[in-house]
């Protein structure tokens, strides 16, 4: 078939969207290009800045044993930015994704089972025996920015696992005291009681001022921001409500 001018301009304008559909949609490699790049807005990063903690947090918890990494999806080729005891798989900040995370990502992706995470057994490159899960993560739209992906060393020593979990007399480690309630005014209740009780065996109080202190401590502790907690503090201290108010402006009055 034989083209005129003006077909070979319509061929090529054809030819240049089919290539730009293609780059866009198929996810494969036109030139130096990659064609599935994530445009991310400043929302995307602040919400994938907020998963650091998380993962400082749960490296904490979890031990050594665990391997957390932080993958953002705006650009594969340094997709981690966040990994704590990546010497389990040689990494650190700033290494690309994995052909694995890639594949976990599109099951994930085309999964029925409306679920964002998949779990799974691997190897690092030593050959040694990971258990893992990736948690896509997703924006404010849906779509999936990020994968927080959970590696366990399965050649961590018991001891080393389990030491984890218990405390270390050198450390004075020491229990914090939290309250299980069904409800908020349970909650509420037992704090009072623990703090009244501290002050009230206190003998450096005056016993005028105890009630003050009271409050105090329950306001540093952020009680009153909490419902009714005005009203559960007043009964249980058998004084006004006025008089807890008072003491709350007072208090509120130091801070400026």
């Amino acid at each position: 078939m034989l083209f005129n001018q003006n077909g070979w301009e319509n061929a090529h304008l054809l030819f240049g969207h089919a290539r730009k559909h293609i780059r866009i949609n198929l996810g494969v490699y036109m030139g130096n290009e990659p064609v599935d790049t994530i445009r991310f807005t400043e929302t995307d990063r602040i919400i994938l800045d907020t998963y650091k903690d998380l993962v400082e947090g749960l490296g904490d918890y979890l031990g050594s044993g665990y391997e957390l990494v932080l993958h953002s999806l705006e650009n594969y080729d340094k997709s981690v930015i966040k990994i704590i005891n990546g010497s389990h798989t040689g990494r650190k900040e700033g290494a690309p994704i994995t052909d694995l995370a890639l594949k976990m990502l599109a099951e994930i992706n085309q999964s029925d089972k409306n679920t964002n995470y998949i779990s799974y057994r691997t190897k690092n490159s030593k050959g040694e025996p990971l258990k893992s899960t990736t948690i896509a993560i997703p924006n404010e739209n849906g779509r999936i920015i990020g994968l927080l992906c959970i590696n366990f060393y399965l050649n961590t020593p018991l001891d080393e696992f389990i030491k984890n979990f218990f405390m270390d007399a050198s450390e004075n480690a020491k229990f914090l005291p939290e309250h299980f309630a069904e409800n908020m005014e349970q909650v509420i209740a037992s704090v009072v009681k623990d703090i009244s009780e501290t002050v009230s065996h206190d003998d450096s109080i005056m016993v005028s001022l105890k009630n003050k202190e009271i409050i105090s401590r329950l306001y540093s502790r952020g009680i009153f921001k909490l419902r009714n907690a005005v009203d559960i503090v007043a009964d249980m201290l058998d004084i006004s409500k006025n008089t807890v108010y008072m003491h709350i402006r007072s208090l509120k009055k130091e801070e400026l």
